[in-house]
């Protein structure tokens, strides 16, 4: 099992940015972004291909970039032209394939990060 750890989380304004990253995430896997606010179900948001080829939720489809450094062993998620319903707990996670392409099946990711807390306001 790898250890996942986010970071680049805080506070924004509405229309600001933020970039995530996510460390030991070296994987020649399928790796992705999700998010999570208290009450509803984790959702998938970004993932990104052995290939580098990407896939997005429609909610953030033009707004948010997923990108990945394999020599820094790094996952990135850049987010654009924030709005308040992107308020959550953004976690990265591993697939257990090299393609996922936008399969945000939980059951099929294998290694999760702790979370890293992103607050836009209005």
């Amino acid at each position: 099992q790898v250890r996942l750890v986010e970071s680049g989380g805080g506070s924004v304004q509405g229309g600001g940015s933020l970039t995530l990253s996510c460390a030991g995430s070296g994987h020649t896997n399928c790796t992705a972004w999700f998010r999570q606010t208290p009450g509803e179900e984790r959702e998938g948001v970004a993932s990104i291909n052995v290939d580098h080829t990407a896939a997005y939720a429609d909610s953030v489809q033009g707004r948010f970039t997923i990108s990945k450094d394999i020599a820094k062993k790094t996952l990135y998620l850049q987010m654009n032209t924030q709005t308040p319903v992107d308020t959550a707990v953004y976690y990265c996670a591993a697939h257990t394939r090299w393609f996922c392409s936008g399969d945000f099946d939980r059951n099929r990711f294998k290694d999760w990060g702790q979370g890293t807390q992103v607050t836009v306001s209005s």
